[in-house]
């Protein structure tokens, strides 16, 4: 961090919290002008040096007791945050295939491989994870890739060791005595065949979002719609900025609260979305507008705790800066209409106003250059 050499001008003072550079506050020279042209800055430049007309101030001047913190030279990179929704991943939609409806889960509910979704004439429909629906009774003597999804799903449950069963596109008779294990355990007649309505099938585990049906009903249509398990962060990116997202690259993520995590880019939407009005299509306004989606998965599922449809910003990394010299934001001054200059604070205690030229932002820290020099200190607001 820049701030963890921070000393007053008369006397060093001790490091700060963990933590970081506090925000900043207010200066004594138009700290809330500073404020207001910061955020246009930082929402227009993406990296844009702008230049200050003003030279540096000719005389010293006695320097308050203020913290100061030392320019440093770091490597920088520039982001570029977007708000969007913390949400779970994918829809899926729970079809019932007849008899009538003796159990339900909750909405809430999370259900994986083995489970039963929902219970239909006494006894439950468990789940199989897969990309395709049973669209037929299977039984001994029969071969295919249902074969194999139907086996693959016994295996990851503990049936079929004992009997031999491989994974394949055969059903046989290992097979049918792996199915009747199953079914022995799920209290229904042992018959060594599969209906084709006896499982639902989803790409995974699964959190159930609404019930569609209910208790007594017929399990025909929509039972329950639900989505999966794991948190993404849904991102409407500009389209001029399409370039930051790559498939795997690490992003960053503030959580509401403030608390950060670590996140990677999993998909990237293909088509835009513009968004537009009619008449912001005649003149052009809506292609500049248009949007991407993207989304981000958290590293660490527990970051997010809770929380579902809550906003959360994702900060994309631009361009890097390779050794550049680095203040933090609160060290700036505004020394005029989108000019800006930081205090040096000399080894005898005297101070002067030195102009710098803005690069780019990263978190609390800023690239500056001008007459400054690494080591050189500046002043900071007292935290």
């Amino acid at each position: 961090m820049l701030d963890s050499d921070v000393e007053t001008s008369d006397a060093r003072r001790s490091p700060p919290p963990p933590g970081g550079t506090p925000r900043p506050r207010p200066r004594r020279r138009r700290w809330a002008s500073l404020g207001v042209a910061l955020a246009l800055v930082i929402g227009a430049s993406g990296g844009t040096y702008y230049a200050l007309r003003g030279g540096e101030s000719s005389t010293p001047q006695a320097s308050a007791a203020l913290p100061t913190v030392p320019v440093v030279r770091v490597d920088m990179i520039s982001v570029r945050n977007v708000d969007g929704t913390l949400e779970h991943a994918g829809s899926y939609t729970v079809l019932g295939g007849g008899g009538r409806i003796t159990w339900l889960p909750e909405a809430g509910d999370v259900i994986r491989r083995g489970e039963r979704v929902y219970g239909v004439d006494g006894h439950g429909v468990p789940l199989f994870y897969g990309t395709t629906p049973f669209w037929r009774d299977l039984r001994q003597g029969m071969t295919g890739r249902d074969v194999r999804q139907l086996e693959r799903n016994l295996k990851a449950l503990g049936y079929g060791r004992d009997h031999g069963m491989t994974v394949d596109r055969e059903f046989t008779w290992a097979t049918a005595r792996a199915v009747m294990d199953w079914q022995d355990d799920l209290n229904v007649p042992r018959t060594g065949e599969v209906r084709m309505d006896a499982v639902t099938v989803q790409p995974g585990p699964i959190r159930v979002t609404a019930l569609n049906a209910v208790l007594g009903a017929q399990a025909g249509g929509t039972v329950l719609t639900a989505s999966g398990t794991e948190r993404v962060i849904t991102v409407k990116l500009p389209v001029n900025d399409q370039r930051l997202a790559r498939k795997g690259s690490e992003v960053r993520v503030t959580l509401p609260g403030g608390k950060t995590a670590t996140g990677r880019v999993t998909s990237i939407g293909r088509v835009a979305s513009a968004g537009a009005t009619n008449a912001q299509s005649q003149t052009g306004e809506g292609t500049r507008n248009a949007t991407v989606a993207v989304h981000v998965t958290l590293d660490g599922v527990k970051s997010a705790g809770g929380l579902d449809g809550a906003p959360a910003t994702v900060g994309f990394s631009g361009v890097k800066h390779r050794g550049v010299l680095a203040v933090p934001i609160n060290a700036l001054l505004a020394s005029g209409e989108g000019e800006y200059a930081v205090k040096v604070v000399e080894a005898d205690g005297t101070s002067r106003d030195v102009p710098v030229r803005l690069g780019v932002f990263d978190g609390d820290n800023v690239e500056v250059s001008g007459d400054l020099a690494p080591g050189m200190r500046v002043e900071v607001p007292r935290s």
